[in-house]
């Protein structure tokens, strides 16, 4: 089943939920990056938690990016989206597998480090928005709760995860978003955590085979709610070869020139998707001409 997200409104409005699913997302950044394990997973969480985020946007112009600059091995994870359910994402440093934490599970924290959480949103009406928090914990899950609940005012649980086979792929990889508003009751938000300790980790829940309405329904048991509205998500990147004609016109003209003259020509990677685009001579001559 193709990767998708759903949304759901409960207790009168006072809490807005989602989840996703992303193995397909997630397998398709390992491919295109080369990631190792553990980078896998870092990748894979950040990936899914910038679809949650892009989730709580309202017009389809509006995107969010999420960067996680921690001082760890891996350099970094920078992520974005945008309201139609689109994602892309790369790791600085993809070739990062550490030993198991003291859990067994992927040592995310260590690779991820110590630093700061940057979530800017470009939205249609405010224009740019950029807040910070600090790295708590380096699981990114919490990162991301702490960062919604000091930098936004909205109190939230967010889980991510990642299953990795061991060949590398991906075998599920999902999450979920709550948040809460100020009117909901003690009652409610109890009823919640209950539910969120007997869910368990959401990467065993996706693998045994919960759709995102279901991983609702385990969230939001014994509280009412409705679902609104679902979905499909996608690692799609907005670059392409007019883009990459288009970056070759703000460098200087005696560099193009040079590429012309050395290599007949240059080539270009897309950060996010790892796409390579080889520019002929006649492109960057057109670049040159378009500076003029």
């Amino acid at each position: 089943m193709a990767d998708y997200l759903a949304r759901a409104i409960g207790a009168g409005g006072n809490i807005r939920a989602f989840a996703v699913t992303t193995t397909d997302i997630v397998n398709e950044g390992r491919r295109r990056h080369d990631t190792w394990p553990t980078t896998t997973a870092a990748l894979g969480r950040a990936l899914t938690g910038t679809l949650l985020l892009s989730a709580t946007l309202k017009d389809k112009n509006e995107s969010v990016t999420l960067r996680i600059d921690g001082d760890g091995p891996i350099g970094g994870i920078t992520c974005d989206g945008d309201e139609q359910g689109h994602v892309r994402g790369y790791v600085r440093n993809p070739h990062v597998d550490l030993d198991p934490n003291a859990h067994g599970k992927f040592d995310v924290a260590g690779a991820v480090g110590q630093g700061f959480v940057h979530v800017t949103r470009q939205l249609a009406l405010e224009g740019l928005y950029t807040g910070t928090s600090e790295i708590i914990s380096g699981e990114i899950a919490e990162d991301l709760a702490y960062y919604l609940t000091k930098s936004e005012q909205t109190p939230s649980a967010v889980a991510l995860g990642v299953r990795v086979a061991p060949d590398g792929t991906v075998v599920a990889a999902g999450g979920y978003l709550i948040q809460l508003m100020p009117a909901t009751s003690e009652e409610e938000r109890e009823q919640l955590e209950i539910n969120i300790q007997a869910m368990g980790a959401v990467s065993t829940a996706v693998e045994e085979g919960s759709s995102p309405e279901e991983i609702l329904a385990s969230i939001l048991a014994g509280i009412d709610y409705k679902v609104l509205e679902r979905r499909e998500v996608v690692f799609q990147c907005r670059c392409s070869r007019e883009r990459a004609v288009a970056v070759m016109a703000t460098i200087d003209p005696d560099e193009v020139e040079q590429m012309i003259a050395e290599d007949q020509g240059a080539e270009m990677t897309c950060h996010f998707c790892n796409e390579v685009y080889r520019l002929s001579a006649e492109e960057l001559q057109q670049a040159r001409q378009e500076q003029h």
